[in-house]
């Protein structure tokens, strides 16, 4: 199934957050501090715990941080409690945004968001208001030039919901999210790594914005990515030069 060209945004996505590498570790450690504390230390029945294990490892958090704050939040030991909280509005061209948060502070968390959005041309709206516009699935990409059909063969045969493969090469695999780590496990056995993995909001059509909305666009998203409370930012905006 053909779809529209991303790789060029989803690498320039990735470049960013390579650069802000020391706050990903900030958020990384609420992710398995929620995910501990939800489902248990143990990986093997806590598959959101996995999943933010793997994140920690791709960002190089030495083992033992990592078992230190597992054993933190399972334990009990006394320590901040996050909540998670979902907010959605609307960027530059009308371009649907959704903010997912953890936080201590629910009345701080909101009022910084909503002055991002209002300092840099966008609208913070209600529950629901964009969400309709993303799925929530599993998200494998490779690069332009991997084998299509052997990514086709194994991603189907180990309960993959759908392959696309876009205008500029890139390949995406889509699952559900709970099939999403089977996918992604009978992929590698079989040589084909992600150059990007994981359980996602994806958006289900794009807005394309070029020149100086595209630049107010990523002006507004890096405002909110640098948020100390957000933990992922997703949005449909195609971000041309």
């Amino acid at each position: 199934m053909a779809g529209h060209s991303k790789w060029a945004n989803i690498q320039h996505r990735k470049g960013r957050q390579d650069e802000k590498r020391g706050k990903i570790w900030t958020r990384i450690i609420r992710e398995i501090t929620v995910a501990a504390r939800q489902g248990g230390s143990d990986i093997g029945t806590n598959p959101r715990l996995r999943l933010a294990i793997e994140k920690a490892k791709a960002a190089n958090m030495p083992a033992d941080r990592i078992k230190y704050n597992i054993d933190k939040a399972s334990g009990n030991l006394e320590g901040i409690n996050y909540e998670e909280i979902r907010y959605e509005g609307y960027g530059i061209g009308g371009a649907a945004i959704i903010i997912d948060t953890m936080t201590d502070n629910r009345v701080r968390t909101v009022a910084e968001v909503r002055h991002a959005f209002s300092k840099y041309g966008g609208n913070l709206g209600t529950d629901g208001s964009v969400a309709f516009q993303f799925k929530h699935c599993g998200q494998l990409v490779f690069a332009p030039g991997t084998d299509e059909d052997k990514v086709m063969d194994v991603a189907l045969e180990s309960g993959a919901e759908d392959v696309i493969t876009d205008e500029d090469g890139a390949i995406e695999v889509l699952t559900s999210p709970p099939d999403f780590e089977a996918v992604k496990a009978a992929l590698e056995a079989a040589g084909l790594v992600a150059e990007i993995a994981g359980v996602t909001m994806r958006a289900e059509n794009t807005v394309a914005l070029a020149g100086d909305d595209a630049q107010r666009m990523q002006k507004l998203l890096d405002v909110i990515e640098d948020l100390d409370d957000v933990q992922d930012v997703y949005h449909n905006a195609e971000l041309g030069d």
